[in-house]
């Protein structure tokens, strides 16, 4: 489902379009709910799933997600050129405790995760710590009780158009892993 990721807050934008999109999942009976969600969309997808379970035996992917945070907004934050093109859901993904991803509870689900290594805007990367994919650092996108987690070659922005990642969102909906024969080092 497509939202205007710069309108509102997280909490928002989940009840708006998340949970209604939901909704008419369940009232057709479908009895499993794969989710692909990218960056913030992971964030709603947990958001989401604070108060709520999807069907047994649905799978989650989440690319790049900001699930600790990321060092961006904490740095680029305060800025009112980052408030406006960012918007009130971009000002809740900083690595703070209080930062919405922190305060996130851990979700009930089959989750993998794929992220990426490889970064074209060395602005950015140069306020992230470690290895990083332009906008969050490998480190961060980790979440407690994920089932898998791969890291490719590719960066936040395009992330989710590599060919190798979508093989490997259909390997982890399908199989619940990722393909062990394509995972880079």
């Amino acid at each position: 489902i497509g939202y205007p990721s710069t309108d509102a807050s997280v909490e928002a934008l989940t009840d708006t379009y998340l949970q209604p999109a939901m909704a008419q999942c369940r009232q057709e009976g479908c009895r499993v709910i794969h989710m692909v969600a990218h960056s913030l969309g992971a964030i709603m997808i947990r958001q989401y799933l604070q108060a709520r379970q999807l069907p047994v035996g649905s799978r989650i992917v989440m690319l790049s997600p900001p699930n600790q945070g990321s060092e961006v907004v904490d740095v680029l934050g305060p800025y009112f050129f980052y408030r406006w093109i960012m918007g009130p859901a971009g000002q809740q993904l900083g690595t703070a405790p209080e930062s919405l991803p922190n305060r996130l509870m851990p979700v009930d689900g089959q989750i993998g995760i794929i992220t990426g290594n490889y970064s074209w805007n060395l602005i950015l990367s140069t306020m992230i710590p470690g290895t990083d994919d332009g906008k969050v650092s490998v480190e961060s996108a980790k979440l407690e009780g994920m089932k898998d987690f791969i890291v490719l070659p590719v960066s936040h922005t395009f992330i989710m158009k590599n060919k190798a990642v979508i093989e490997q969102t259909l390997s982890f909906l399908e199989t619940g892993a990722f393909n062990v024969n394509d995972r880079s080092p």
